[in-house]
């Protein structure tokens, strides 16, 4: 980062913290916001040191009174009703009321991760997001159902308090920047639960998961400098530390329901250290924002043809790592989206089709965390394989429904012992004991079967609600 920016940046905090005498709530803390329902929401901000500040919402009328410490920061927690498309007001004041207006009661989720997470309604120079400007054009009707809150692209050497950013209602003019997966995501599940979703969304293109960490735990990892020449001699979106510090510390006291996440792609070289770093990455987001092990979901990275040679045949190690890490992360769970690319994306890092992920994410919230058993959300799975007159026979684990397609299944490829894997140019079901039968006419005598392991290699075998196959390998060449 350059110096002047740095700077830049430490002002804007030195002011957040500074100035008159009138109480300021954080950033966060404005009109249009959604509160998580049926908690201890936490209401914060700034005012002069040893002052007594006083928040009232209008839903109970009750003043919830702390004093800011010498820094002049505050923090206190209101509890909040159950939720409604009712809008509130809060009065906060120090002596000088502020109030905020059009406040909702409903549920709250910290979107974030890279490109694919930040990819927005209106799209990226050169890459649509399919159907994007047909939400953007009917975007009002959300206007009492959603609301989003959008953390700027910011990177900062220390941790910084706030950011320069507000709770917007959508409508054609405002929803273009929303994140587009977060969208679908929250409009769903704002139908099916019948509230207010509130979205946090703070993503940053190309960010690696060393980019949210925080510095005591990068000062841990030997491949990692966190001297200033050393990180500003990387391209900006692969830099550790700094997102974590301007784009995750501002926002850790705001009170969530969960977090969803769509990260990875910039890892695909280091897959053998992601699940480790991911989880440890979890837990101290969770420490910091400090409500428990709340959800976190996350998707799987989409199939794309990696042109770096370090990266070349690395995504499907890092799916297996991202699954990993899956593990090692209470209260978790991940979407694979395998199908969800074009044969035309191949080189196109950010697939169009963000209704899709996000809806299949918000379903995984809605079974697991809101009890919606109706919709499911275990993808078929690998569970074990024979080999028997010349083909592999694959069997499949899938608990949702059985497998929905049985013709022109794509995807699967087996290796005979020289470990060359050839397309499968036959794969059918055996009903009877469920197994799929994979078989080439290039292998006449398979020892191994992999489905999706490349870089981009979409498949389309699914389960119901037409979940996908997760990628698997039966070999470890």
């Amino acid at each position: 980062m350059k110096k002047g920016l740095f700077l830049l940046l430490t002002a804007i905090s030195f002011v957040a913290l500074s100035g008159s005498a009138k109480v300021k709530p954080h950033a966060m803390i404005g009109d249009n916001m959604v509160l998580q329902q049926n908690s201890n929401a936490r209401i914060f901000g700034f005012a002069d040191p040893g002052s007594s500040v006083t928040v009232t919402p209008s839903w109970d009328g009750k003043n919830y009174t702390t004093t800011t410490d010498r820094e002049g920061k505050w923090c206190l927690a209101v509890y909040t009703p159950e939720a409604s498309f009712k809008k509130h007001t809060i009065t906060i004041s120090d002596g000088e009321p502020v109030d905020i207006n059009n406040v909702l009661i409903g549920e709250v989720w910290l979107a974030s991760g890279q490109s694919n997470m930040q990819m927005p309604l209106k799209g990226f120079p050169g890459c649509c997001t399919l159907g994007g400007y047909d939400e953007i054009a009917t975007s009002r009707d959300e206007a009492d159902k959603v609301r989003f809150f959008t953390v700027p692209l910011t990177q900062s050497y220390t941790e910084l308090d706030t950011v320069n950013s507000r709770w917007t209602v959508p409508s054609p003019e405002t929803s273009p920047e929303y994140s587009a997966l977060a969208w679908h995501f929250a409009k769903r599940m704002s139908d099916v639960l019948n509230v207010p979703v509130g979205i946090v969304s703070a993503a940053y293109g190309g960010a690696k998961v060393e980019s949210w960490t925080s510095r005591d735990m990068l000062e841990k990892y030997n491949d990692v400098s966190l001297d200033p020449k050393d990180i500003e001699a990387l391209v900006h979106y692969h830099r550790p530390l700094l997102m974590y510090n301007a784009m995750f510390n501002p926002i850790k006291d705001f009170t969530y329901k969960g977090i969803i996440w769509y990260q990875g792609c910039s890892n695909v070289s280091t897959y053998d250290t992601y699940a480790e770093r991911l989880a440890a990455m979890v837990k101290r987001w969770r420490d910091d924002i400090a409500i428990g092990d709340i959800p976190f979901y996350a998707v799987e990275i989409a199939p794309y043809e990696y042109g770096a040679p370090e990266e070349q045949g690395k995504a499907p190690l890092l799916r297996e790592a991202q699954w990993k890490a899956i593990e090692l992360i209470p209260n978790s769970g991940m979407i694979s989206i395998n199908d969800l690319v074009e044969p035309y994306e191949r080189f196109n890092i950010h697939p169009a089709n963000k209704d899709a992920v996000g809806k299949r994410l918000c379903d995984l919230a809605l079974n697991k965390t809101y009890g919606q058993k109706q919709f499911p959300i275990e993808s078929p799975r690998y569970k074990s394989h024979r080999f028997k007159d010349g083909a592999a026979w694959v069997a499949i684990d899938s608990p949702s429904d059985g497998i929905c397609r049985n013709y022109d299944i794509k995807g699967f490829e087996v290796a005979g012992n020289d470990r060359i894997f050839h397309p499968a140019d036959s794969v059918w079901l055996h009903w009877q004991t469920n197994e799929m039968v994979v078989s080439s006419k290039y292998v006449p005598q398979p020892v191994a079967v992999r489905y999706c392991w490349k870089d981009f290699l979409p498949g389309n075998l699914h389960a119901a609600n037409y979940l996908p196959l997760i990628p698997f390998r039966t070999d470890d060449w």
